[in-house]
Formats: C-alpha cells, structure tokens, sequence
C-alpha cells in the first residue's frame, strides 16, 4: 500500500501568518467596537454626565482638571438619539471588522480587496488628524494601518500576476 496519509495526519498546509495577524487584529477591533456599542446602549435613558462624574470619582481623577471638565461638559451633550446612533455606527463597524477578520483568516481574496478598500478610505482621515495634532496613539494607527495596507496590496499584485502568469501558460 503507497497511498498518501490522511489529509488529517498529513503535514498542515502553510498559511499566510501575516494575514492571520491582521485578521487577529481586525477581530480584536471588532471585539472592542462591540464593547463601544454596548456601552453605548446602556447609557440609554441615564444622566451620561453624572454616570461620567461617579467613574471619574471611583478612578480617583481630579474633578478639577480640565480634562475631566472637558469630558464632563461634552457628555451633556450626550442624549438618546445621539447614543443610539452612537451605538449603531459602532455595531456596523463591528460587523465590517469581523467580516474582515474571518475572511482575512481564511485567505479570501474579496476579504483582502474589503480590506485594502476600508483602509485606504481611513488614510487621509489619519494623516489630517496628524497634521492637526501630532500624538503617539495616532501616529501608531496610522503606521500599523499603512503597513496592513502596503502589506496586502503587495499581495494583491503578486497574486494577480501569478493568475496572469498561469492565464498565459495554459493559453499556450
């Protein structure tokens, strides 16, 4: 008997871990998103700001420093409607995430175009947001998202050219 093992028992196949690190972290994204929107909601038919002030004051921040009065000011602006919208938004973009992430898992290839479509549309937004006010937390959002973007273009075109190669090959 020569038959081949098993495809259970053979070697795994190699997977592209690059792509599964983005599809881990667009699932985390989605995760924290979700976690955004719920809160969101339970904020519903409640006073945002006094609910803020009771955190703030559990957390023991100064009650009296400006960002602290900057958040507690905001919040009032806060109502029902606003939250609910808050909170569908942020579900979508949830949805968007996970959508991503299983088919980034999975190596499609409409997950890498989703991808890259999504990305590129936050780029701008990034850099004006740098140019605005130059922070650590944005300037690490917009590296890791112009890494994941140049890292699956670069796929996409090798992938397509490899078709396109194969295309010629058994045109001949």
């Amino acid at each position: 008997m020569t038959d081949s093992p098993p495809k259970s028992l053979s070697k795994p196949e190699n997977r592209n871990q690059w792509l599964i690190l983005i599809a881990a972290f667009k699932l985390a994204q989605a995760f924290l998103f979700f976690l955004i929107g719920v809160g969101a909601l339970q904020l519903l038919h409640k006073d945002v700001g006094d609910v803020l002030a009771r955190v703030a004051d559990h957390l023991r921040f100064n009650p009296e420093s400006r960002f602290v009065n900057f958040i507690l000011d905001k919040a009032s602006l806060l109502d029902d409607r606003l939250l609910r919208r808050i909170g569908a938004v942020v579900f979508i973009y949830a949805s968007l995430d996970t959508i991503e992430g299983i088919g980034l898992y999975f190596e499609r290839g409409w997950a890498e175009y989703l991808t890259l479509a999504i990305t590129a549309s936050f780029l701008p937004w990034e850099v004006f947001e740098i140019f605005r006010r130059v922070t650590v937390p944005r300037v690490g959002l917009l590296a890791v998202n112009a890494m994941v973007f140049v890292y699956l273009l670069k796929l996409v075109i090798e992938r397509g050219r490899r078709r396109l190669g194969e295309a010629e090959e058994a045109a001949k």
